[in-house]
């Protein structure tokens, strides 16, 4: 299997660099093939503009929606852009590696977000109408692959419980895995967490690795989030709001789950 891992971690001796070089080492050894994107050690280019799109016409205003979707239809886009979506397009499974930091991800990876996930490629894709409003969330051009967080937090796991201060992690991570990761179409599976990142002496870091493996090993097997289809019928079109009788008792994040 391809596997392609976009890392964010600007010091290569931290943990999450022991983390991202375990990872590509067990992997490898199984068999599979590994790219890696270093944003730091690439220098990525975060911020989104103008520049992105060559071809545009500069004498109007710069609208990334507008220009990523002519840049990517007419094959103009920045070079950078355009061999992340290479790499996107190449890969059976993604996993996105970071530090939790202030509630997301680090800066450097929400703008590779931005910038490779261009119109036409990862959103605008299909039929938008009055019954069916595009091919996303389930659906698009990233359906058929799977995809994995891997994130290390300073906090403890209970501070990241259904009673923590920080509030569950699995709500701190929804916008990432429901909204970056399932719309464009992954299988997005449960995310491997590493609490307490202050507290890591060898024998952690040994059973961490060893934790890590096993759902490395488990990747094309686990089973997935199970995050509702947009067009699978649990939505009214064109509100894009649960029907009344599904799951009615209850709202928020929860209710996007089967």
């Amino acid at each position: 299997m391809n596997v392609l891992m976009v890392y964010a971690h600007p010091e290569p001796q931290s943990l999450n660099g022991a983390l991202k070089d375990f990872t590509v080492r067990h992997l490898e050894a199984a068999g599979h093939t590994v790219q890696v994107s270093d944003l730091y050690a690439m220098n990525w280019k975060a911020a989104i503009d103008g520049d992105d799109s060559p071809g545009r016409d500069r004498s109007a205003p710069f609208d990334p929606s507008r220009d990523s979707k002519r840049a990517y239809r007419d094959g103009t886009q920045a070079a950078d852009i355009a061999r992340e979506q290479e790499k996107l397009l190449w890969a059976d499974t993604l996993i996105l590696q970071f530090p939790l930091w202030w509630f997301s991800m680090p800066a450097i990876l929400k703008g590779w977000v931005e910038r490779v996930y261009a119109c036409g490629f990862a959103y605008g894709v299909g039929e938008h109408s009055e019954s069916r409003w595009g091919e996303r969330y389930g659906e698009g051009n990233l359906k058929g692959k799977r995809a994995m967080l891997v994130v290390t937090a300073g906090g403890w796991d209970s501070h990241y419980g259904p009673r923590g201060i920080n509030g569950p992690i699995d709500d701190l991570l929804f916008p990432i895995q429901h909204g970056v990761l399932y719309y464009p179409g992954f299988d997005v599976l449960p995310p491997f967490v590493v609490y307490r990142t202050g507290r890591m002496d060898e024998a952690r870091f040994a059973r961490t690795c060893d934790e890590l493996g096993s759902r490395l090993d488990e990747l094309w097997s686990a089973r997935p989030i199970a995050f509702r289809q947009q067009n699978g019928g649990d939505y009214e079109i064109p509100s894009l709001t649960l029907k009344e009788e599904v799951a009615p008792q209850l709202t928020g994040f929860a209710a996007h789950l089967r």
